[in-house]
C-alpha cells in the first residue's frame, strides 16, 4: 500500500480535461440515472442529479454505451467491481482499501454516507445517532433498481434476508443497537461494529464505515468516560494504513477551532491518507459578500499543511424527501446552487481555476473513486497473493473436516486409536510400579503427610498416626516407592498396636464363667484363647482396612500420571485429546479395576485374620515364642518390635524361631486348603517333613513355651478353678501378641502385594479393555461424538468446500482481471 500524500494538484489538473479512463467512466455511471441496459428511448430523462463540478456547468449525461464503448474498460470496470467484491466475501481477511468517516457528533457522516448508498436510510438525531461503528460495504449491482441491504449476523459471517423497504434499515439497525448494549449492561456505545451489504445500481464499489460522533461530554444518564470510549473506538477503526480517514467538520467551525483535528494527527501524523471535509457549505455560504473572503475560507492557508485541501460540501436538509430518485436529484440541485451562489452572489465570484474541483458532493465522490482506484490498482498483487493463502488455508481447513468427519464415522479406526492409547497408559502405569525416575516427583510425588490427608483413610485407627513415620517419610514419592513405603508404614503401625484396653475385667469374667461351665478342663485357656481372638479382630481389622485404602489411593493416583506420560509420547492424532467422554470412560475403568482389587485385598486380609485366629492356629501358637512388646525388655531370641529397619528401609522382625516357621507353614496350609476345596489338601509343611527326632525336638520346646494355665488337659483340669483371672489376662495377650507378629511379619504384606501389585501387572489392560471396548458400536461411538455430532461435521464440512470453491473461482477470475488494472 502506498503511503503517498494525495496529489491535489493533479486531482485539480485531470478535472478540468475529460477523458474516457476508467475512473472517469466509472464516476459518470454513478452519476446515471439510466438502467445498465440500452435506453429504451433517445430521449428518455433518467431524473438523477447533474454534475456541477465542471467550469461550464453543463450536463453529463451519457449513455450506457457511451460509457462502455470499449471492451477495454468494460473488463476494466469488471476487475474493479469484482475486487471489492472479494473484500466484502472475504470480510477483513483482505486489506482492500476503506473509507473511515470521523467528526464530531452531528457533522454529517450519517448523511454523506447516504449520499454515497445513493438513498436515504439512517437515523438522524439531535443527540447521538450511532452508538456502534457501522460497515457499510457497497457493491455497485446494475441489476438492483432497488437497494438490497443485508445485515451480517452477530455471532457469524452469513448475511441476513434483505431489508424491504430501504426506509426499514434505519430502524434494524437501531434495534440491533439498543439490543446489543442492553445485553452488555445498557453502556452508551459499543465498538463491535454492524456490518451491513448494500447492492445498488446507483452505489460505487467502495466500503465506507461510519463512526459514533465525538463528544466532549456525556448525557445525563450515561458513564463519565463516554467520550473517552468513543474517542478509543474512533483511533482503533482509523488506525489500519490501508483505510482513508474521510474527516468531516462543519463549515461555520473555523480551522483555527477544530477540535478533532488533532485526533487525524494521532493516527495519521502527515496526513497521507486523510480526505478532510467541511460539510453543511451552504449555511457558511451565508456569511460570505466577497471574492477574497471566499477565496481566504477555500484556501485555509496556515491551518492545514500545503499538501492538504479540504473539499466542501452541502448536502439536502429535507426530510421529507422519500424517493431515491429525489434524494439524488436534489443532491444535484443542491451542489448546482451552491456553484450558483458563488458565480452570482458573490461580488466576484470565486477563483474557480482553484477550488472549483473541491466543492460540491460529485467532485468528492468523484476523488474518492479515483483515489480508491489508484489505490486498488497498487494492492492488486498483495491481494492476490493474499486469495491464494487464504485459498489454502481453507482447503486444509476442509481437509481436516474431512478427517474428523471420516473418524467420526469409522468406529473400527476409533478402536484401534482408543485401544493402542489404553495400551500405551496401562504400560505407563506397569512403568511407575516398577520405578520411573522420568516423572517430576515434585510434580507428582506425595509426602506421608500428605498422602494421608488426601486420602480417605488418613489416619491409623486407635494410634497416633504422627509418631507413626516411616523411613523418608518426607520425601516425595509415586507409584511403587510409594506403595513399599504405605507397607512399611502398615508394618510399624500393627508392631505398636496394644492389647485393646476395651477389655474389661466384666467382659472376661463373662467369658471365663461360661467356659468354666461347659469345659472341665482347659476352662482358662480356652477363654484366654477366645479374649485374644476378639482382641486380634477388633484392634488389626481397621488396621487391614485401612492399609488397603491407602495402598488403593496410590494406585489410583497413577492413572493421572501414566495419562499425562502417554499424551507427551504420542501424536497428537493418537492422545485422542478432544474426546473428554472417553478419557473419562477409560479413567473410570481403571479407578473400577483398582476398587476391585481393594475389595478383594481386604477379603484375602479378613481370611487371614481369621485363619490366625482359629482353633487351629491356637493350637499351633503353642510352638512360637512370645515376641514380647517393644517396651518390655527382650531376650535375645525374642521378635522385637523395636528391631526396626532393615538396610533396604523395611520394618520387619529380625527373627521368628523354628516353631513360628512351622506356624506360619501350617497355616498357609490351611488357607491353601479352604480355597482348594475338599480333598484336595496335602499336609506338606515343615513339620512334617521333618525327622523323628526334630518333632520331637519341637514338642518339648513347645511344653516349655507353654504358659502359665494352658497345660495338657489333665493338669489344666486341677487347676482351671484355681487360674486367676491374671493367668487368663497374661496367657491373652501373649497370644495377641503372637497373632499380631504373624499378621504383620508375614500374611498382610504378602497378601497386600499379591492382591494389589499382581493384578496390576497381568490383568490391568486386559480388564481396562474389556470393560471399555466391550460394547457395541453405537455405544462406543457415543464417547466420541454427542447426538448430532456427526451431523454438525458434516454441516460444516460442506460450508468449508462451498467456500473453497468460491474462493478458488473468485482467485482465478481476480488473476484474470486484475491484469486490465
Amino acid at each position: 500500500m502506498s503511503t503517498r500524500v494525495f496529489d491535489n494538484a493533479a486531482f485539480d489538473r485531470d478535472s478540468a480535461a475529460p477523458d474516457q479512463t476508467f475512473h472517469q467512466a466509472s464516476h459518470k455511471l454513478q452519476m446515471q440515472s439510466a438502467q445498465l441496459k440500452p435506453l429504451q428511448g433517445a430521449g428518455q430523462h433518467n431524473g438523477l442529479p447533474r454534475r456541477a463540478a465542471a467550469s461550464d456547468g453543463s450536463s453529463l449525461r451519457e449513455s450506457t454505451q457511451e460509457l462502455f464503448e470499449t471492451s477495454e474498460a468494460q473488463i476494466r470496470y469488471r476487475a474493479y467491481s469484482r475486487l471489492q467484491a472479494a473484500a466484502v466475501a472475504m470480510g477483513e481477511s483482505l486489506a482492500i482499501p476503506e473509507i473511515v468517516a470521523i467528526g464530531g457528533q452531528s457533522d454529517g457522516k450519517s448523511s454523506l454516507l447516504e449520499a454515497f448508498l445513493g438513498f436515504r436510510f439512517n437515523v438522524r438525531e439531535v443527540e447521538m445517532g450511532t452508538r456502534r461503528p457501522l460497515i457499510v460495504q457497497m457493491v455497485h449491482d446494475p441489476t438492483a433498481q432497488e437497494p438490497r441491504c443485508r445485515l451480517q449476523e452477530e455471532e457469524s459471517n452469513e448475511y441476513g434476508p434483505p431489508i424491504v423497504p430501504e426506509t426499514a434499515v434505519a430502524d434494524a439497525i437501531q434495534r440491533r443497537t439498543e439490543e446489543h448494549l442492553r445485553k452488555m449492561g445498557n453502556i452508551a456505545v459499543s465498538s463491535k461494529p454492524i456490518v451491513m451489504r448494500a447492492e445498488y445500481a446507483y452505489c460505487p464499489n467502495l466500503t465506507i464505515i461510519d463512526t459514533p460522533g465525538f463528544i466532549l461530554k456525556a448525557k445525563t444518564g450515561e458513564l463519565d468516560n463516554t467520550p473517552d470510549e468513543i474517542m478509543s473506538m474512533v483511533k482503533a477503526q482509523a488506525s489500519p494504513p490501508h483505510r482513508m480517514i474521510l474527516f468531516l467538520q462543519q463549515s461555520s467551525v473555523e480551522w483555527a477551532s477544530a477540535l478533532w483535528l488533532r485526533v487525524v494527527q494521532e493516527v495519521d501524523p502527515y496526513f497521507q491518507r486523510t480526505v478532510i471535509v467541511a460539510s453543511k457549505f451552504d449555511n457558511r455560504l451565508k456569511e460570505f459578500a466577497e471574492r477574497w473572503e471566499v477565496d481566504k475560507y477555500l484556501s485555509a492557508t496556515g491551518y492545514l499543511p500545503p499538501n492538504v485541501r479540504p473539499f466542501f460540501v452541502a448536502l439536502p436538509k429535507d426530510r421529507a424527501i422519500q424517493s431515491s430518485a429525489e434524494w439524488r436529484r436534489s443532491m444535484a440541485e443542491v451542489d448546482a446552487a451552491v456553484f450558483k451562489h458563488l458565480r452570482d452572489g458573490i461580488k466576484g465570484g470565486f477563483d474557480e481555476e482553484r477550488f472549483a474541483s473541491r466543492i460540491g458532493f460529485s467532485n468528492l465522490k468523484k476523488f474518492l473513486e479515483e483515489e480508491l482506484s489508484r489505490r486498488y490498482r497498487e494492492a492488486a498483487p498483495a491481494t492476490l497473493a493474499l486469495l491464494q493463502e487464504r485459498c489454502d488455508a481453507v482447503s486444509a481447513e476442509l481437509m481436516a473436516a474431512e478427517i474428523r468427519l471420516k473418524a467420526a464415522e469409522d468406529v473400527g479406526a476409533l478402536r484401534r486409536v482408543a485401544m493402542k492409547y489404553a495400551d500405551t497408559v496401562a504400560r505407563q502405569v506397569l512403568l511407575l510400579l516398577q520405578g520411573s525416575a522420568e516423572p517430576d516427583p515434585m510434580q507428582h510425588g506425595l509426602t506421608t503427610d500428605e498422602e494421608r490427608a488426601t486420602s480417605r483413610a488418613p489416619q491409623w485407627p486407635g494410634l497416633n498416626s504422627a509418631a507413626l513415620q516411616p523411613v523418608h517419610h518426607e520425601s516425595k514419592l509415586f507409584g511403587g516407592a510409594a506403595f513399599e513405603r504405605c507397607l512399611e508404614e502398615f508394618h510399624i503401625a500393627v508392631n505398636s498396636t496394644r492389647f485393646p484396653a476395651s477389655m474389661s475385667s466384666d467382659r472376661l469374667r463373662n467369658i471365663m464363667y461360661a467356659y468354666k461351665g461347659k469345659h472341665l478342663t482347659g476352662g482358662p485357656t480356652k477363654a484366654a484363647e477366645d479374649v485374644a481372638r476378639q482382641a486380634a479382630k477388633e484392634a488389626l481389622g481397621p488396621l487391614l482396612d485401612a492399609a488397603c485404602i491407602r495402598l488403593s489411593f496410590i494406585l489410583r493416583r497413577l492413572y493421572d500420571i501414566a495419562a499425562d506420560r502417554a499424551a507427551a509420547t504420542m501424536g497428537s492424532k493418537e492422545n485422542l485429546h478432544p474426546y473428554i467422554a472417553f478419557h473419562a470412560a477409560l479413567r473410570s475403568s481403571h479407578q473400577a479395576f483398582i476398587n476391585r482389587l481393594e475389595e478383594q485385598a481386604r477379603g484375602m486380609l479378613r481370611t487371614h485374620l481369621e485363619a490366625a485366629t482359629s482353633q487351629f492356629a491356637m493350637n499351633m501358637y503353642v510352638h512360637v515364642s512370645d515376641p514380647g512388646d517393644p517396651e518390655e525388655s527382650m531376650q535375645p531370641a525374642d521378635c522385637s518390635d523395636g528391631d526396626l529397619v532393615e538396610d533396604d528401609g523395611m520394618v520387619a522382625c529380625e527373627q521368628l524361631d523354628n516353631s513360628a516357621e512351622v506356624l506360619n507353614d501350617r497355616l498357609k496350609a490351611v488357607h491353601l486348603a479352604s480355597a482348594a476345596g475338599p480333598g484336595r489338601f496335602e499336609d506338606n509343611t515343615p513339620s512334617r517333613r521333618a525327622t523323628k527326632s526334630r518333632r520331637v525336638a519341637l514338642q518339648q520346646n513347645s511344653e516349655r513355651l507353654r504358659p502359665a494355665g494352658a497345660g495338657n488337659g489333665a493338669s489344666e483340669g486341677g487347676n482351671s478353678v484355681g487360674s486367676s483371672y491374671d493367668d487368663v489376662i497374661s496367657a491373652a495377650e501373649s497370644l495377641f501378641r503372637k497373632i499380631r507378629c504373624a499378621v504383620a511379619t508375614q500374611y498382610a504384606p504378602a497378601t497386600l502385594k499379591s492382591t494389589f501389585l499382581d493384578p496390576m501387572t497381568d490383568r490391568l489392560a486386559l480388564e481396562v479393555s474389556l470393560d471399555l471396548f466391550a460394547r457395541t458400536d453405537a455405544d462406543f461411538g457415543s464417547m466420541f461424538s454427542a447426538a448430532g455430532a456427526v451431523a454438525a461435521l458434516a454441516a460444516k464440512r460442506d460450508m468449508l468446500a462451498r467456500r473453497v470453491e468460491g474462493l478458488i473461482k473468485c482467485k482465478n477470475e481476480f488473476q484474470e482481471l486484475a491484469k486490465c488494472l
